[in-house]
């Protein structure tokens, strides 16, 4: 028999806290674990290899150990007690936001993803491999980064903004930001927050961690959707939302702690700004057109045009409001000089995450 490694430990805490598991549930759990402390941590959980095999990753010391056996109650290779406090609050955390899935939907989830994918190009769906899945594109993909920017793009104008509410789930303890507060200072990087890594679900609450002086723990989603889920099941803690999400709030579903803007909203005149609560931020969505570079002047003066009279529209107006969004018409000059502004922020915001590479 083999030493024990460093996964061994990983495989013995998550089963610790879960019960018995299925073995490839397991090893799914594992690769998350490992996926997320190289984000979160920019170091790996385990020096342990994982593989690109058909049915997803795995790790073949795990499976060594583990073959033959359908379900496992407990790893008597690894120890708990070996992980340090920042591995151990890594593996709740992941536990939070995966446990609830089967070891079936686990696989069609690494299905799905950048690293499994990539490791596999050329294969055949069932072609066995031991393709390593490179741990620098495991942090590259679940970090959200992307080698785009607002200037492959020839801006036209900004159409609408939508402001961001800080939002927790109704398994909370919590009832206003105060208490928040103060359960982040007592527990700094436990309290988790839903985001799609380097979006701006994650800048929002990234600057409120700054202007706050605390420190959150993001785990990351593919979109709004699978977020909303998640805070409306009470596998995450807080999230980034908007006015949209009011009748689930007045329903008791979820709560919002704090409004992103200036001034109160007129539908939601209970909600408190962050500025008032003492958190010096602003934040919104903004959205607005763009057309490929090289595209012909008069085409690009036809379509700012068509965008000036189209926000201008009352039924426009009418139809955002629907959607917790305010109409904001930035001309192309106006919009270049916004999105300049913002690519700054958004590049001291990466810098400070850990996720910008590049210069």
């Amino acid at each position: 028999m083999s030493l024990m490694g460093k996964v061994d430990d990983v495989a013995a805490a998550i089963l610790k806290r879960t019960g018995p598991l299925d073995t490839w549930k397991l090893q799914k759990l594992v690769y998350y674990c490992q996926a997320w402390h190289l984000v979160w941590e920019g170091e790996p959980l385990f020096p342990e290899r994982i593989e690109a095999w058909a049915g997803g990753p795995v790790v073949p010391d795990l499976y060594q150990r583990h073959r033959g056996a359908f379900r496992i109650s407990s790893w008597a290779w690894g120890d708990p007690e070996n992980l340090t406090a920042d591995e151990e609050t890594t593996v709740e955390a992941v536990l939070g936001s995966y446990a609830h899935l089967t070891g079936a939907q686990l696989r069609q989830l690494t299905h799905q993803e950048g690293p499994w994918l990539s490791a596999r190009a050329g294969l055949a769906p069932g072609d066995r491999s031991n393709r390593v899945i490179d741990p620098d594109e495991i942090a590259d993909y679940y970090s959200g980064v992307a080698d785009v920017a607002y200037t492959d793009f020839e801006a036209i104008c900004s159409v609408s903004n939508t402001p961001s509410v800080l939002t927790a789930s109704p398994k909370t303890k919590w009832s206003s930001w105060q208490e928040l507060l103060s359960d982040a200072k007592a527990r700094p990087g436990q309290i988790t927050v839903g985001a799609t890594l380097g979006s701006t679900s994650h800048f929002f609450p990234a600057l409120i961690e700054k202007a706050a002086d605390i420190k959150f723990k993001y785990v990351s989603y593919e979109g709004l959707a699978p977020r909303m889920n998640a805070i409306l099941g009470g596998h995450i803690d807080l999230t980034d939302s908007n006015l949209t999400q009011k009748g689930k709030v007045d329903a008791g579903q979820l709560k919002f702690l704090g409004v992103a803007t200036e001034k109160r909203l007129p539908d939601a005149p209970n909600v408190p700004t962050l500025k008032e609560l003492g958190v010096n931020v602003v934040y919104a969505v903004t959205r607005g057109v763009m057309v490929p570079k090289g595209t012909p002047p008069d085409v690009i003066a036809k379509v700012e045009d068509a965008c000036k009279k189209a926000t201008a529209e009352p039924k426009f107006a009418e139809d955002m409001a629907k959607q917790g969004t305010f109409v904001r018409f930035m001309d192309r000059k106006a919009y270049m000089d916004f999105l300049k502004q913002n690519d700054d922020l958004n590049k001291t915001l990466a810098r400070d995450l850990g996720l910008l590479k590049r210069s």
